[in-house]
């Protein structure tokens, strides 16, 4: 993922990009599973996907995407839809539930390609925009938001 702008020296595009790194990871998973016809494991990594993603989108949408929804509304506009789309499948599998709908493991193959790519929009096109356009206040609003929202992975050793 990107590295080549320094944005990552900012604590939180940092935490973003972990958790974008463990959900792109995660995906990985999907592909032997969704092979090996095992819905069951598809629906577990879903969770696990899920799981990650919540306060991340948490953080975007509270905290990184209004402060710059006035410069870049049609984009921002268009993550947030991604972030429906992406979400509607995986509510499909939350609960511990294995969906039965047969079209549901292609459903979820569709939305992790979305979702690769969202990555790719935010890693190289919203999170190098944040750092030349946001101020001290719009990075500590976004820092109260994930102090807030928390994260699903352990902070990193020091």
């Amino acid at each position: 993922m990107c590295e080549y702008c320094g944005c990552q020296s900012l604590a939180s595009i940092d935490e973003l990009t972990r958790e974008h790194d463990e959900v792109v990871r995660l995906i990985s998973h999907l592909h032997p599973a969704h092979q090996a016809g095992d819905v069951a494991r598809m629906a577990e990594v879903s969770r696990e996907i899920a799981r990650v993603l919540g306060p991340h989108t948490e953080v975007e949408e509270h905290g990184l995407f209004p402060a710059m929804a006035a410069d870049f509304p049609d984009q921002i506009a268009a993550l947030e839809a991604e972030h429906r789309r992406v979400e509607a499948v995986l509510a499909e599998a939350a609960d511990g539930a294995t969906p039965s709908d047969p079209g549901w493991p292609e459903r979820l193959v569709e939305a992790m390609a979305v979702l690769r790519d969202h990555i790719l929009k935010e890693q190289d096109g919203v999170f190098p925009a944040a750092l030349a356009n946001l101020g001290t206040e719009e990075w500590e609003a976004v820092e109260a938001v994930r102090a807030g929202a928390g994260s699903a992975l352990p902070r990193p050793a020091a």
